[in-house]
């Protein structure tokens, strides 16, 4: 009943995660469900596959999915509209600055020069942009498959 209510959502927001299918990208999207013993809404996590033939998503984007007029297969029942935040590197729409688990970077940066920098601390502006260890640390832009045994090697193309 769960997936229902997800496929009949005009627009959703999800989160890609590595899928195998052609043509196609998988989304992870959060629905609130009403428990009603408590009274409370909980989370549970959707999984949607959204047609996506240019391949736009890589794994971790946040991306606006829409549904199809028309399906396309059983599983594809909605459609990449847009890419919002690339990494997940969340920007905040009115102020545009860049947030980091709920704080503004700069706000972050302020407090540890008013503290006192650790060695540890992660430096933001010094950093390269995010992607750049494509072929090195981050295979997401490669074809992924579904390893059925396990052989002693550590693929990072198998799911």
């Amino acid at each position: 009943m769960a997936l229902a209510a997800a496929t009949k959502s005009f627009m959703l927001l999800g989160q890609c995660v590595p899928c195998i299918k052609q043509g196609a990208s998988k989304f992870k999207v959060k629905r609130l469900e009403l428990d009603t013993n408590l009274n409370m809404f909980f989370p549970k996590h959707e999984f949607v596959y959204a047609h996506d033939p240019e391949k736009k998503c890589k794994s971790g984007d946040l991306v606006i999915i829409e549904r199809l007029p028309k399906r396309l297969t059983r599983l594809i029942t909605h459609r990449v509209r847009e890419v919002l935040y690339p990494f997940g590197d969340i920007t905040d729409p009115i102020t545009g600055k860049k947030v980091v688990s709920g704080n503004y970077r700069d706000h972050l940066e302020e407090i540890s020069k008013l503290y006192g920098e650790k060695g540890s601390t992660f430096k933001y502006d010094e950093a390269p942009d995010r992607g750049w260890q494509e072929d090195k640390k981050d295979f997401t832009h490669l074809e992924t498959y579904i390893k059925y045994h396990e052989d002693g090697t550590n693929d990072p193309r198998a799911v």
